[in-house]
């Protein structure tokens, strides 16, 4: 999102710093949660808002409506053609019943019999495709009532009641209660000490004492320092991109903080 841009930066001026005191390895850099947008399936007007900024949600809460008119049309031909193809199939199938008993007669013959089982399978495979496209019909319909997919806050509501969303336009975007992440660069040298599961503390300025952290993960390839480091010769570094996870942080804790990292070298507990 664009409001992370200018925390990241002030996050990554400082890349890493050894602590004199303890040698464990100090990181900076920033706050990050799962953000997870809702869109819209299809082109419709918002009939229906559920949810304002700031309110938490759980997951299958509605959150918005999209205008259902055409969908219900749809969905009323479907359950009509289900209506058609099951009596066609009921029909087919007492004809095929039929024929087998004059056969059995030897009033109808072998190709009549034939026909009409023939005719008695058709029938049924329309009828399949008939309830086919009725739950598919359904399931545009039930689409139009977005609900949230995981427990979060709203975070934002991009448009307005009467207003006509696009497909594939964000109606929602909800920050998840997942529990939140550091994104750090380790450098090259600190690698071989570093394995998801590490212990960590992170420290984020407002909040009192350190939290407790753990390292989620470390990136397999390597990349040079990120460009906006302040020295010319940190920009040659190789780091690894790593995710430290804050184990007991505070809810409601914004995306985009900065935060220290403190990494205890191998042997060493935080």
């Amino acid at each position: 999102m664009p409001f992370f841009r200018p925390l990241v930066l002030l996050a990554a001026g400082s890349i890493v710093a050894c602590a004199p005191d303890t040698g464990d390895m100090a990181l900076v850099g920033s706050v990050e949660r799962t953000l997870v947008e809702v869109v819209a399936p299809v082109s419709e007007r918002l009939i229906g808002v559920a949810v304002v900024r700031g309110q938490h949600v759980q997951a299958g809460e509605t959150l918005a409506i999209l205008d259902p008119l055409l969908a219900d049309a749809d969905v009323a031909a479907a359950a009509a053609a289900v209506a058609r193809a099951r009596s066609g199939s009921s029909m087919a199938a007492h004809d095929y019943e039929r024929m087998v008993q004059l056969r059995r007669r030897d009033v109808a013959s072998e190709q009549d019999a034939e026909r009409a089982e023939l005719a008695r399978e058709e029938a049924s495979a329309g009828l399949r495709e008939a309830n086919a496209r009725l739950a598919a019909t359904q399931k545009r319909l039930d689409d139009l009532v977005l609900k949230a997919p995981v427990d979060g806050v709203i975070d934002q509501i991009p448009f307005d009641f009467g207003e006509r969303v696009p497909a594939g336009a964000v109606v929602a975007v909800i920050l998840s209660d997942a529990a939140p992440w550091v994104r750090v660069w380790l450098p090259e040298r600190a690698v071989a000490g570093v394995s998801p599961g590490s212990p960590a503390e992170v420290r984020i300025d407002g909040l009192p004492g350190p939290l407790r952290g753990r390292v989620l993960d470390v990136a397999r390839e390597p990349e040079f320092t990120p460009h906006y480091a302040l020295t010319e010769r940190e920009r040659g570094h190789l780091v690894y991109q790593t995710r430290v996870g804050i184990e007991d942080g505070p809810p409601g804790l914004r995306p985009g903080t900065p935060a220290e990292v403190r990494i205890p070298l191998a042997g060493r507990a935080p």
